[in-house]
């Protein structure tokens, strides 16, 4: 089983470095200065982060954000990690962090519509799919995603 704990300053900088292969170079992230500059992902105080580890090696991330009916999920594996059966894991502990955290409020995510392999990760964590595609603008730029929820 993985192990996690809340995300600090050194692993923020890590993962805000992370760059991804192909057409998974869209979850690059900004610089953690800008981030900062902005008051943006791991610069948002409102954010929760964890890091999740397989004994002293960094898997991945999951962020949990409280809305008042339920809680935004966000999750990032290390791009030398994908595919491994980490993003499972880290989506079931999620479930179990939230409910401690958040109690009574569904996890929420979306994700780009094009990428099957992180939607299936989500379904076999329990997640399932609300109807339609949703249009939006983030900073890696415009795009159409899937909504899923936890059930």
């Amino acid at each position: 089983m993985l192990t996690y704990h809340r995300m600090n300053e050194t692993e923020m900088k890590i993962i805000a470095d992370w760059k991804y292969e192909g057409v998974y170079a869209q979850y690059d992230m900004m610089s953690y200065e800008e981030m900062q500059k902005k008051h943006f992902a791991f610069a948002n105080p409102e954010n929760h982060y964890y890091t999740f580890y397989e004994g002293t090696e960094m898997v991945g991330f999951i962020n949990l954000y409280e809305e008042e009916t339920r809680v935004f999920f966000g999750i990032g594996a290390a791009p030398e990690m994908c595919s491994h059966g980490y993003g499972k894991q880290m989506c079931c502990q999620a479930m179990q962090i939230a409910a401690q955290e958040f109690p009574g409020k569904p996890l929420y995510l979306e994700v780009r519509s094009w990428n099957e392999r992180a939607i299936r990760c989500y379904e076999k964590a329990g997640f399932v799919k609300v109807p339609g595609i949703i249009e939006q603008e983030t900073y890696a730029g415009k795009g159409e995603f899937v909504q899923m929820i936890s059930k």
